[in-house]
Order: C-alpha cells, then structure tokens, then sequence
C-alpha cells in the first residue's frame, strides 16, 4: 500500500495533516505514533522469543523421550 504513494503523494498526506492538526499538535501525533510503533515492535519481538523458546523446549523433551 505504501509503495504506490510516492514522494507526491506523502508530501500531500503531510500537507494535509498539517492543516487538520495544525503545527502544534503535530509533534505530539509523531511522538504517539513513534511510541505506539516501538511498543508494538517490542511486543512482536516478545512474542517471536517466545515462541522460540517453547520450540526449544520441545526440542529438547522429544529429543529426551526418545
């Protein structure tokens, strides 16, 4: 979805928010995006270790039971 906008069409989504938002609410949106992309990126990687470490610890009980 985001390949087919464009350097065009980014500067006219941000123009647009600009407007709406206006210049002072801006850097707030920015930092609640930022943090709400680094909590979910925190939360994936969470989630991926773990079910990392369950699969080692399937592992290892199949590789004891046998």
């Amino acid at each position: 979805m985001l390949q087919n906008i464009g350097i065009p069409g980014l500067i006219l989504v941000l123009v647009i928010a600009l407007i709406i938002f206006g210049p002072s609410k801006l850097p707030e949106l920015g930092r609640a995006v930022g943090s709400t992309l680094r909590e979910f990126k925190k939360s994936t990687r969470e989630l991926v270790s773990d079910d990392e470490s369950d699969k080692d610890q399937s592992k290892t009980k199949n590789e004891k039971a046998m």
